[in-house]
């Protein structure tokens, strides 16, 4: 646009004065200039792109091979065109690193009529995450580089890596429990409206408990197995909101508050227990569907920048797994970890007052804290006022041994105050120790 001006203006002013070699010389690269343009519509028209493969489920440490392949459906030779497969710069570039890349992701080359190009590389995760794999971008224009067009191309593809789960040391399944059974006010029977199935008849069953039809069938005393009305679990009330992790060690806590929720929800899978989660982050997918990516440039940089871009996080809904058991909640909760991101919008004593309607009154409330304040605290304390036992996690990365508690910290002090237990981890093996023992006692 600005050689056209540039042109169009030149052009007036050899008018003007009556400048015939100006004027000659200004038709010629106007039609050039109109020439290059029509041309290159043309060739970034006739570009085909097609990305292999699913998305994908990963751990740390995995990697994924990515292939796209690129086509020249016109007519016309592309004298040159660039292909750049797009990955998050903030991963590649930034300490800690997350993705690692190795292979054919940027492109130079020359495409004739039918020919095609493909794009063959790999990416490696370091971190927990949700990565954005793509779009591709791809650059043209005439051979004098006067004009220069740009193109993103094929939908993306998305790896969702799960959360590390600390080894659990010193954990015994038949005699040691991560989680604690809920501590009750008064004692919880076998509730009669909930049959769990038929049993012998043992010396002592009352009458009402006999089960009549299934004593007929067998030839013997039947009785009735009812399920308990206390049923053990934990529910996880994770705080990502960007003021909880703030400093140097501000990504590592953040990965670290993950880490710590993933192994305990695996604990108690383990232990057969119901287990929910709540986290006032933001899910990474929602943010994809909800924003897209925009297509609409002027330059490469604008067209990699908004291919990938995204918005402030102001999320004001939390992310909410009721209690449930099996495989596949944890799956559901180490997927969520996955994508999760953090927010500055909803805060954590906002986030429990709307989330505690839909908490199970049956779970231990845990909650895992990247900083603790008195809102915090008075939230937590709400929460074991509405009948809830409630324990909190404080990661504090920086923390340097242990604290001495006979004059404790701010944080614990208000914790205190409000009667929460808690405890403190500070890294990986802090964790693993964690789950070797009863959080609440």
């Amino acid at each position: 646009m600005k050689w056209m001006a540039g042109t169009i203006a030149l052009l007036a002013l050899g008018l003007f004065f009556h400048l015939s070699l100006l004027i000659y010389a200004m038709y010629v690269l106007l039609a050039v200039l109109l020439l290059s343009r029509v041309l290159t519509r043309a060739w970034t028209g006739g570009i085909d792109a097609r990305r292999f493969g699913a998305d994908d489920i990963l751990e740390i440490g995995d990697s994924t091979e990515v292939k796209v392949a690129v086509r020249n459906a016109g007519r016309l030779s592309i004298p040159w065109l660039l292909l750049e497969d797009w990955l998050p710069r903030e991963g590649l570039m930034r300490t800690p690193y997350r993705l690692k890349a190795a292979g054919a992701r940027l492109v130079l080359t020359r495409l004739a009529p039918g020919q095609t190009v493909v794009l063959d590389y790999r990416v490696q995760f370091l971190m927990r995450g949700y990565y954005q794999l793509g779009p591709l971008l791809a650059e043209t224009g005439d051979v004098f580089g006067l004009h220069r067009r740009f193109r993103v191309m094929t939908e993306p593809r998305f790896a969702q890596v799960f959360p590390k789960v600390a080894p659990l040391e010193g954990y015994n399944l038949s005699s040691r429990r991560p989680i604690g059974e809920i501590r009750l006010a008064h004692r919880l029977f076998e509730d009669p409206t909930r049959v769990a199935g038929v049993r012998p008849y043992q010396r002592g069953d009352p009458l009402n408990r006999i089960h009549w039809r299934a004593t007929a069938r067998a030839g013997q005393l039947q009785s009735r197995a009812y399920e308990s009305s206390c049923v053990a679990g934990a529910t996880f009330l994770l705080d990502f909101h960007a003021r909880s992790y703030t400093g140097p060690g501000a990504s590592p806590s953040a990965e670290l508050a993950a880490v710590t929720v993933a192994s305990l929800a695996n604990a108690v899978h383990l232990m057969g227990q119901q287990m929910g989660f709540v986290s006032n982050g933001r899910d990474a997918a929602d943010r994809v569907r909800e924003e897209g990516w925009r297509a609409d440039f002027l330059t490469r940089d604008d067209a990699s920048a908004r291919a990938g871009e995204s918005q402030k996080n102001t999320r004001l809904r939390p992310v909410i797994l009721e209690a449930a058991k099996g495989e596949h909640q944890l799956n559901e909760i180490l997927a969520a970890l996955a994508r999760l991101e953090q927010t500055d919008g909803l805060e954590f004593a906002a986030m429990t007052h709307e989330a505690a309607p839909r908490i199970s009154r049956d779970t231990t409330v845990v909650a895992v804290l990247g900083h603790v304040t008195p809102e915090i605290a008075i939230a937590l304390g709400d929460l074991a006022r509405r009948g809830l036992l409630v324990t909190a996690i404080v990661v504090a990365i920086e923390m340097e041994g242990v604290p001495d508690w006979a004059r404790p910290p701010d944080w614990a002090q208000v914790l205190l105050a409000q009667g929460i237990d808690f405890r403190v981890v500070n890294s990986e093996q802090a964790v693993s120790g964690l789950c070797a023992e009863a959080i609440i006692r």
